[in-house]
């Protein structure tokens, strides 16, 4: 039987409270979203100023970047290099912005954020990430 390692309670604290103040730091009205390897919502977050739709984008860019095992920026960039049958897929999170969390290889769960730029979206969830390291 093979083990990996999941997200806790404390693990998906130090994550959305990292992005959080990655987002405050730019001034960025954001909803995060920590799922876990399933694609199922851990934590939520929807920052003052953020648009009500940025709280689902944010959902469904975690689920589909856990699901997907990737970034979502890689179904984003096959869409926009001319893939359009992509668009049929059963994943409605495919603008960069969701980021999976990668312990020893493996998928553990994935950050999405919505509100701002997608390249901008990526970074907060990135910074979440990193706090694991840290």
């Amino acid at each position: 039987m093979l083990s990996k390692p999941v997200l806790s309670v404390t693990e998906t604290t130090r994550i959305l409270e990292a992005a959080r103040a990655e987002a405050e730091k730019n001034k960025w009205a954001v909803a995060i979203v920590i799922a876990d390897d399933g694609g199922h919502p851990l934590a939520s977050l929807r920052l003052d100023g953020a648009a009500p739709s940025t709280a689902y984008i944010a959902t469904e860019k975690a689920r589909t970047a856990a699901l997907g095992r990737r970034e979502t920026k890689v179904y984003e960039d096959m869409i926009n290099n001319g893939r359009t049958a992509f668009l049929s897929a059963p994943l409605a999170g495919t603008l960069e912005g969701g980021v999976p969390v990668v312990v020893d290889g493996q998928v553990i769960g994935a950050v999405g954020v919505s509100g701002v730029k997608s390249e901008q979206d990526a970074q907060v969830a990135k910074v979440g990430i990193q706090a694991l390291n840290s």
